[in-house]
């Protein structure tokens, strides 16, 4: 079950219970997404998520997580990740992240969305469909990677290139958090960069899960924590997007835990097919 780098390689069965809780998340992602508009309020959003889990017979992952005080993360314009949701009333134009996790059978999930509200500046749309661009990019490149640093080249290549098609246009990829293993914990080796780096990374074979999830921004990559000790937001005040998914490599390929049709669609159109466990 483990490797030398003490990598929790799951067995079929345990993969299978992945799934069952990545589509919990993925249907509590689905009605928060469904909800949102201006005049919400950041706790209105944890509300449907919290509610979405419970119905479904899981446990919130993040909850208690590190004494994290919500079921989900809601990350609001200069908010990388990790923001508390509450009070906060969603305005037009607001680019809004939404992080969340899952526990079913002791096994976990975990996926994050970027909602751009209404009247938004196209430059909030362009950031948040590169984020989920790149996302799915450094998915793809995992299902014939060898190791797992081709994650991070491919979700670079993506912003790299936005920004030479782009007049003008800076995009900071956020080297302060990255992807990670999870399974029988939210959170375990091995880190996935979400960039380019030195080390190749570990070895990708059957049984590896990850969460894969890329953090753009619209200027420098830099950030700060608040005093709240867990939101993150950009040094520049620029704008942010997240994107996440759960992913598992199969003996035949990869299949995205956390999506409603294992990644089916938009992995299609990027020359991969999933191979869901029968």
């Amino acid at each position: 079950m483990f490797g030398r780098e003490r990598i929790e390689f799951k067995t079929p069965d345990q993969v299978r219970a992945m799934r069952r809780a990545g589509l919990v998340v993925a249907d509590a992602l689905a009605e928060v997404r469904a909800a949102a508009r201006p005049g919400m309020t950041t706790g209105d959003l944890e509300a449907i998520a919290a509610r979405a889990i419970a119905s479904a017979g899981a446990t919130p992952s993040f909850l208690g997580y590190l004494d994290y005080p919500a079921t989900v993360c809601v990350s609001v314009n200069d908010e990388v990740v990790h923001g508390i949701p509450g009070a906060r009333v969603l305005a037009p134009g607001d680019v809004v992240s939404i992080d969340c996790g899952a526990i079913v059978d002791g096994w976990h999930g975990d996926s994050a969305l970027t909602i751009v509200l209404p009247d938004a500046d196209p430059a909030d749309v362009a950031l948040s469909e590169l984020t989920e661009r790149a996302m799915w990019a450094g998915i793809a490149a995992l299902a014939t990677a060898d190791r797992l640093g081709a994650v991070g080249d491919a979700v670079e290549d993506v912003v790299e290139a936005a920004q030479a098609g782009g007049a003008g246009v800076r995009y900071g990829i956020v080297e302060d958090y990255v992807g990670h293993g999870i399974g029988s914990a939210m959170h375990q080796p091995p880190d996935v960069p979400n960039y380019r780096t030195r080390d190749r990374g570990a070895r990708v074979r059957p049984g590896l899960c990850v969460a894969i999830e890329p953090m753009i921004t619209r200027g420098d990559q830099r950030t700060r924590v608040l005093a709240d000790d867990w939101t993150v937001v950009t040094e520049d005040g620029q704008r942010a997007s997240h994107w996440e998914h759960t992913v598992a490599v199969l003996e035949d390929g990869i299949w995205v835990l956390t999506a409603s049709d294992g990644g089916a669609a938009r992995l299609a159109e990027l020359g991969v097919r999933i191979a869901p466990l029968a």
